[in-house]
Formats: C-alpha cells, structure tokens, sequence
C-alpha cells in the first residue's frame, strides 16, 4: 500500500498504550495523555499506525466488548471520520482482536507486519512480537492463544469471568506482556534487530518500524536502512513520525 504526504502533512505511529494496567483507574491519565496527543496530531496527520498493544488485554464475544476506553474509541472515530486512515497491527495483549475496529470503527486490523511506501520509502511495519531468534517460550504460548479451538472455548467463559482472568494474565505472565527485560541489550541480543537484518539479506527496507519492546529505538542497519521501536505510553511516551522522507522518534511531553 502506498501513502504520499503532502507539504503540511506527516505520518504518524504510536505503540504499547496498555491501556487498562495495572488498573483502569491507573491508567486513566494515560488515555487522557494519549486522547490529547491524537488531538494534536490529527491537525497534521496523512495518516496515523498503531502498532499494538493498546489495550493490555483485549477480548472479543460475539455481542460483547471490554468494558471502557470510551474516550480513546471516540476520538479514533471522530479520526477516522474525518478522512484520516487510520491502521492498527494486533499486539501480544491484544492478539485476541477480530472484527470490532473494523466494523465499528473501519479501521482495518493486521495480525502480521505489513509492507507500506511512504512517499518512496519501504518501510516494514508491525507489532513485533515473536519475530527473530530466541523468545521460543512466548512463541510456544502464543501458537496456543491463537489456536481457533482455544478462543472458542475461552468465549464460553461468562465475560465477568473472562476478561478478569485475561487481566490477571496479562500482568502476571511475564511471557505474555514480554516487557520484563526492557532494557537494551545490545544490537546481538536484540532479537527484533537480528530479525531485521536477515530480511535485509533477501530484500531492502528503508525502515523497520515495531513497537513491543518498550524502548524507544533508532539503530542503523545499513547505509539507508534503520530499525525504528516506537518505545511506549507507559515510560516513555514516545511515537514516531514520517516527515520530508524521513522517520524519527519524539516524545510527548
């Protein structure tokens, strides 16, 4: 898919909201913080990418949603109404999304990275997590949580009953939030950047863009390739934009 700015408009991307941990009165003033940069953003956006984790669980019944977020679903309506595209890439705490945002919000919802050009650039983008070397007990849990017969069978849970466990899960398993080690640990060990550099070996990207690790990162692969982490609106508050054909990394004071 392709995406051309204009002289006055940029491209935007946020990840790892977590909206909800550890408590939803918690993190309240982080919807309120996020909500406000949207409404800046929106002045000048070509087009916005939420690469995930945005709710730090996220289930969806047949008839029913998690309760709350009214005000961060309002504005990403209001956004999206307004002509402005709006893409959203499945998270390992939200994994478990279908068709709501779709349906409700015509926002359309990618379960794996995706290739985008922006203005010329080929940029890669995605969640992040499960990419690369490494990780094999998160990889092992996660072909569980996505396995058809698993998610029927977790719907047949009452939704009070449900959406609390998957609460309890998603703050207590370390392998499921996957943010316990969130600090860098060298371009080596870093498995999202090992990822990177093999699918350099078989085409080139100007830019890797992910979000999952909690760290705001920007590390040259190449001469005109870099892998860009998003970093969180948790610690951080950090987002990435896409102006004059380049990609960098802010902060949201």
């Amino acid at each position: 898919m392709s995406i051309n700015t204009s002289e006055n408009t940029k491209v935007y991307f946020a990840s790892d909201q977590h909206l909800g941990a550890p408590t939803a009165e918690a993190s309240f003033p982080r919807e309120q913080r996020f909500v406000r940069w949207l409404n800046e953003v929106k002045k000048d956006a070509e087009a916005i990418f939420l690469l995930g984790d945005l709710f730090d669980f996220w289930f969806e019944y047949k008839t029913v949603v998690p309760k709350g977020f009214v005000r961060v679903m309002g504005k990403l309506a209001e956004i999206k109404d307004s002509g402005i595209p709006i893409y959203f890439f499945v998270g390992n705490h939200d994994l478990w999304m279908t068709d709501y945002f779709e349906k409700e919000l015509d926002i359309p919802v990618y379960h794996e990275p995706q290739e985008f050009t922006i203005d010329g650039k080929l940029l890669l983008i995605g969640h992040g997590d499960g990419l690369g070397p490494g990780d094999k007990g998160y990889k092992r849990m996660k072909k569980i949580f996505t396995f058809k017969p698993f998610q029927w069978m977790f719907r047949w849970l009452h939704p009070d009953l449900g959406v609390r466990l998957g609460h309890y899960m998603s703050v207590k398993n370390k392998l499921i939030s996957g943010d316990d080690d969130a600090k860098f640990l060298g371009e080596d060990n870093e498995w999202l950047v090992q990822y990177c550099k093999r699918k350099l070996e078989t085409k080139h990207y100007d830019y890797f863009v992910f979000g999952h690790r909690h760290l705001p990162l920007e590390i040259k692969l190449q001469e005109n390739s870099e892998y860009i982490n998003t970093g969180d609106w948790v610690k951080y508050f950090t987002y990435g934009v896409f102006e004059n054909q380049k990609l960098s990394l802010k902060e949201y004071k």
